[in-house]
């Protein structure tokens, strides 16, 4: 494993929700990308994916905790000192059409950060350089003078791609990049995103939701419920012998093409989740946990090194112990 390119520590992000109330998005959560990695974040919609992933590149500023760039803490710097650590920090959204500006064109789009940044010495130079970009993720030089509306959602998020890697940076934040393409597609974009890894050298926080594409494109795994990190360790071993009982019911979601698995054979995640605004007191799983005890409702269980990975379950209690035995 590579050194650390960022660390979080205890990072914390509320929102106020009005009077005297606050949205718990991120809690207290601590964990170290390594470069070179892929480090996906997964969880339920509301868990706080999408805020922990602009927390780390600041483009949300948190209410508590620390975060270090190579070990220099920056989550204090002013904008003017974080400027430096600011190009090498990128985010690829969503939805790939509401993230570029349909008045621009494909040259503009790519060209805007080059320019930005003063990267490139001409006008000329830069737009070379979009050419480039726009070779390397698949997009044909043709198209340089199209606007957004002109293209499918894999090319516009083609297009995306090229203007995070612009600048060549570290860290690139995929939050839930191949949600609104089809099957197809987000097979080729992930391939991209592979590629583009492996050339580069690139780091990546995966945000997402769906299991199956997880599984396929990250090394490491971190398992968020209502803004705290429940697991985290590599990926296969999460799979394949996940150690909290969260991880196991969304790993049981997972639809599988069996006609002889009964419904009742499948244990699933029941009950609603619970407010942010008012988060269960000890564990925030164990209203929705089949294992719970007492002590759960005292105490918030740290996240504790177990078989290779962290996990933040009362270890030693019955429940693990049946929930192991399963």
């Amino acid at each position: 494993m590579n050194g650390v390119l960022v660390e979080a520590r205890n990072l914390t992000k509320e929102f106020p929700a009005g009077r005297n109330k606050k949205v718990h998005a991120v809690s207290d959560v601590s964990l170290e990308i390594f470069r070179g990695e892929t480090l996906a974040i997964v969880g339920e919609s509301g868990c706080g994916k999408s805020t922990l992933g602009r927390l780390l590149i600041r483009l949300l500023e948190p209410t508590g905790g620390d975060l270090f760039i190579e070990g220099v803490r920056v989550s204090d710097m002013r904008e003017k000192e974080f400027r430096q650590y600011r190009r090498r920090l990128q985010l690829i959204f969503q939805d790939p059409y509401a993230s570029l500006n349909p008045r621009m064109t494909v040259r503009d789009l790519i060209a805007e950060p080059l320019e930005t940044w003063h990267v490139c010495p001409t006008k000329e130079a830069a737009t070379q350089k979009v050419l480039e970009l726009m070779q390397a993720v698949g997009v044909s030089g043709e198209f340089l003078y199209r606007y957004p509306h002109q293209f499918s959602g894999g090319q516009r998020q083609r297009i995306g791609i090229a203007r995070a890697i612009a600048l060549d940076p570290d860290l690139i934040v995929c939050d839930e990049p191949v949600s609104a393409l089809d099957v197809s597609v987000q097979n080729q974009v992930l391939n991209l995103l592979h590629e583009l890894q492996k050339e580069r050298g690139l780091t990546y926080l995966f945000i997402s939701h769906d299991l199956s594409v997880v599984r396929h494109i990250s090394d490491r795994v971190g398992v968020m419920f209502l803004g705290k990190i429940c697991e985290i360790g590599r990926t296969e071993d999460v799979f394949r012998n996940p150690q909290h009982p969260y991880t196991r019911l969304l790993l049981n979601s997972i639809a599988v093409p069996d006609p002889h698995r009964r419904d009742d054979e499948v244990q699933l995640l029941t009950g609603e989740l619970p407010s942010p605004v008012d988060p269960p007191s000890g564990c925030r799983f164990r209203t929705r946990c089949p294992y719970a005890m007492p002590e759960c409702a005292q105490t918030d269980p740290p996240l504790r090194t177990v078989n290779g990975r962290k996990v933040a379950c009362l270890k030693r209690g019955q429940a693990l112990t049946q929930f192991q035995n399963n």
